[in-house]
């Protein structure tokens, strides 16, 4: 049997771009719930340190978040927009590039006019993921995805990711799917710290 490349951790060794799947609430930045206003952004400790880790290795990144506080009338996609780009400028100026960002407004329940639908993006189901996969030119199968809910992790499994459960956030204490993690980290830096030895054993796609 072929053995994982080194560099790819795909058969053969042929160049194979990797790519990480990070949540953005509790992963990325502090959980505030519905938050919008530039203002309050704030970074967890080391998230970015973990970010710049990944981009320096050679991974893309991509942020995938289910902002049902649009759907439900608490802000505005303008709102939502603004927030982003704040974020982006902010990881930009300590060298973190983040190749494709996807958001959910919806919500099956509790959303206003159109933005009541039972969609295909908002997790646990996949739709972000396809939609950034295809963006960034990967493959999903072999990638990695980071977040702090179950709902995360349901994400990434049925899309053929290996799966990191972080303690900051809500620590997987939603519950609101059955969704074992292949592993947990204490935030988005340890986390990265475990897909970078992975690379390095060249099981980064294997776990």
């Amino acid at each position: 049997m072929m053995k994982p490349d080194n560099k790819t951790g795909q058969p053969g060794g042929s160049a194979q771009r990797k790519a990480v799947f990070l949540d953005r609430d509790g992963v990325i930045i502090v959980e505030r719930n519905y938050i919008c206003r530039a203002e309050d952004l704030e970074f967890i400790p080391r998230s970015i340190d973990g970010m710049k880790a990944l981009v320096e290795s050679g991974f893309e990144l991509a942020i995938v978040t289910n902002q049902a506080g649009i759907g439900r009338g608490y802000f505005t996609e303008e709102d939502y927009h603004t927030f982003t780009d704040r974020m982006l400028s902010t990881l930009s100026m300590h060298g973190v590039r983040v190749g494709s960002v996807q958001f959910c407004p919806h919500h099956p329940t509790a959303g206003i006019g159109v933005y009541k639908t039972d969609c295909v993006c908002r997790k646990p189901k996949n739709g972000m993921l396809t939609k950034a996969a295809a963006e960034l030119g990967v493959e999903l199968k072999g990638a990695w995805l980071v977040g702090d809910k179950t709902t995360d992790i349901k994400a990434g499994i049925i899309s053929g990711c290996s799966t990191i459960l972080v303690k900051t956030g809500y620590g997987g204490s939603d519950k609101e799917v059955s969704a074992p993690p292949d592993y947990a980290a204490d935030d988005l830096n340890a986390a990265a710290a475990i897909i970078l030895g992975c690379a390095k054993k060249g099981t980064v796609f294997f776990p």
